[in-house]
């Protein structure tokens, strides 16, 4: 019988889903990865389908096994982090009923209205620290109960499973055995209290939901159960560290101290800070979330979300042509030396964080007959750099702590023109570690401590290493014109 000298982490995001092994020195040795098509059924709506999902799950963990060129037996754990808010229900049989509404998705607007015109706002929050916006899992729940034929009456009889991507790839992984949600993700739904980590019963009775769809709420390092029926894998491996991605880059970026920050450029941009043990009530339209749960102890985090980040130049790409592929911006941002009068909202599916406009819409402001593509390149870079700046703005109030340094991690922060700009737009260090792919390093590492393969976060502090730090060069005067340039469009957008 081969060592188990491996762990796996299934990073399952957006728009790709990926499978990485490491090593025990949490070196990467095998990846593989597979996009992952977005359906549009409506202007607002955006799904996708579990089936393929999961399809893509088991072929890229054939690709990892292949390319680290080791068995499925040398595997001491698998680790899952997942886009955090996508929501679906499936049959106990696993097998979907409808598609899977995404964290994006705007449909449940107006029953976020509702609810707000009704006053549940001030009670929401409390118990579960978010916002009532459409991005969170429980109303999109409610609306598949409401709206997919039978679903409601098959929820109530015991017969459907609801879950966020983590819960579904276990439900999969395990042979249909395990129904199970960590407290990072399932402090993601508007439906669990911060102070019991349990689901919360008023809760579940102003959204409408039946207890029996939910899984159970786990700590993020433990057994959640052993692989079963699996394509790609042997049977009785341990699925034992889960985390929804942002909370996972958190720990992979090693934030362990109050006060420790990351900010992740993915399709949305997502900055949290390591509040500690206690959760801490946000007064600037921030979340307070549960980072994770590692044996007794819960850490919290405070967190600010802009929507569309690396998204907004897939749209350059795409939906513009403005580029061949997703890196060429930066040299099209590069043939001009600034952005001029022209600035760029992100706006693309509404405001996040300390705004909370879902109806706000993207907007390119200042043009004129002077206006390039390399000025329009440039100001999407930075509209994605000044929506953070807000995030970060927030969080200082509401932490009462400056931060020190910005850990940055994700795809888009391998382009130097915006994360000098980011650094010159937040006054602030940004420091870019050698392995950006700190979201499957949270997870494998997560995984690893479920099992005993590491010993305790240490591990982790020790294998963090910085590639570049970028330092803030920008006078002040020129900082404060681009952030009033920066606010003036906010407030038309």
């Amino acid at each position: 019988m081969p060592a188990h000298r491996y762990v796996l982490a299934v990073d399952q995001g957006t728009t790709s889903t990926r499978a990485t092994v490491l090593d025990s020195k949490l070196k990467v040795v095998g990846v593989g990865q597979q996009e992952l098509p977005q359906h549009f059924p409506k202007p607002g709506w955006v799904e996708h389908d579990l089936s393929r999902i999961w399809a893509d799950t088991e072929l890229v963990i054939a690709k990892a096994l292949r390319a680290a060129r080791i068995k499925g037996t040398q595997l001491a754990a698998i680790g899952i982090t997942n886009q955090r808010e996508t929501s679906g229900l499936w049959t106990e049989a696993g097998k979907p009923i409808a598609k899977a509404i995404v964290w994006q998705d705007r449909r449940t607007t107006d029953f976020c209205n509702d609810l707000k015109a009704k006053g549940e706002e001030a009670r929401v929050r409390e118990t579960t620290g978010l916002v009532l916006d459409p991005y969170f899992s429980g109303t999109k729940l409610r609306w598949l109960l409401d709206n997919v034929k039978g679903a409601r009456a098959q929820a109530e009889a015991g017969a459907l499973r609801f879950g966020t991507i983590d819960t579904w790839l276990v439900y999969k992984m395990t042979g249909h055995v395990s129904h199970v949600t960590d407290v990072s993700n399932a402090s993601r739904t508007l439906l669990l209290s911060l102070e019991s980590l349990n689901w919360d019963d008023s809760l579940l009775r102003l959204f409408d939901v039946p207890r029996q769809v939910l899984p159970r709420v786990a700590g993020s390092a433990e057994l959640y159960g052993l692989t079963r029926g699996m394509k790609s894998l042997p049977d009785g491996i341990p699925v034992s560290g889960m985390a929804g991605d942002q909370q996972a880059a958190l720990f992979g970026q090693a934030c362990f101290n109050v006060g420790e920050a990351k900010c992740t450029y993915g399709t949305g941009a997502f900055l949290l800070m390591n509040v500690g043990t206690t959760p801490v009530a946000s007064k600037s339209g921030l979340l307070t979330t549960v980072a994770w749960k590692v044996g007794d102890t819960t850490t919290y985090a405070l967190e600010g979300s802009a929507f569309i980040a690396g998204a907004a130049v897939q749209w350059l790409r795409d939906g513009l042509g403005f580029i061949k592929k997703a890196s060429d911006v930066e040299a099209l941002a590069k043939t001009v030396k600034d952005s001029g009068p022209v600035v760029f909202v992100p706006a693309l599916a509404g405001l996040g964080a300390p705004h909370w406009r879902p109806e706000a819409r993207g907007l390119f402001a200042g043009m004129d007959r002077s206006t390039t593509k390399g000025h329009l390149a440039r100001a999407v870079l930075e509209g994605v750099a000044l929506q953070i700046r807000d995030l970060a703005d927030a969080m200082r109030l509401d932490s009462g702590k400056d931060i020190p340094a910005f850990k940055v991690d994700g795809g888009a922060v391998r382009n130097d023109l915006l994360m000098q700009y980011q650094a010159d737009i937040l006054d602030t260090v940004v420091v870019r570690p050698k392995n950006v792919e700190t979201t499957t390093l949270g997870a494998a590492f997560l995984a690893g401590l479920g099992v005993g393969f590491w010993k305790s976060p240490d591990d982790i502090r020790k294998a963090w290493k910085a590639d570049k730090v970028f330092t803030p060069k920008m006078t002040e005067a020129e900082r404060n014109r681009h952030l009033a340039k920066w606010r003036d469009a906010v407030r038309r957008a």
